[in-house]
């Protein structure tokens, strides 16, 4: 029974996660000719509060939503077309982000400081790598603009949600709401 419970919590979180991810889209610092929005930080709390394997499933989930044809990527784009689009590597990021994030929690469950940058940072780089390869591959665009339009701007910003990110994950847990 317990355990029926516990896999329960981590579906409906899982639904949650995708729902904030889209929802991520549309809170935007209007910064530049290119908005910062807030959907990394929940990328990046997906790993975190489920792990690798719901955290993927959490951002599966949106992308596919996406891919479907509700407006969730950013600036309320979708369909498949903006999934391939130069900016698709992104969303690939997205994806693998949760296997970097989702070892943040330690041996005994908590979440510390240490592991959380560093994984953090790891899923960073992932999201980096493979969207400024994409990006550069579809605009063909040279290495420094394709860094300087999308990577730059940015990356100081997703340093900050994984801060964020790590200490809502700290007081999610310290107020037992963590699933599993």
């Amino acid at each position: 029974m317990a355990e029926g419970i516990q896999r329960l919590s981590l579906i409906v979180w899982t639904a949650i996660m995708a729902s904030a991810i889209a929802v991520g889209a549309y809170l935007i610092v209007p910064i530049g000719p290119v908005p910062i929005s807030m959907q990394p930080l929940f990328v990046f709390l997906a790993g975190m509060i489920l792990g690798p394997r719901y955290g993927m499933a959490a951002v599966g989930l949106y992308i596919l939503a996406g891919i479907a044809g509700m407006p969730v990527f950013s600036g309320g784009g979708a369909g498949i077309g903006y999934a391939l689009g130069p900016t698709g590597g992104y969303l690939v990021g997205f994806l693998l982000s949760p296997l970097f994030t989702g070892r943040v929690r330690d041996e005994q469950g908590g979440f510390g400081w240490i592991s959380g940058l560093f994984w953090g940072l790891c899923a960073m780089l992932v999201i980096y790598g493979i969207g400024s390869v994409w990006l550069k591959m579809s605009l063909d665009l040279t290495w420094g603009k394709t860094l300087t339009v999308g990577v730059i701007p940015f990356a100081p910003w997703d340093e900050l949600k994984v801060v964020a990110a790590i200490l809502i994950s700290r007081y999610l847990q310290r107020i037992s709401l963590l699933p599993g």
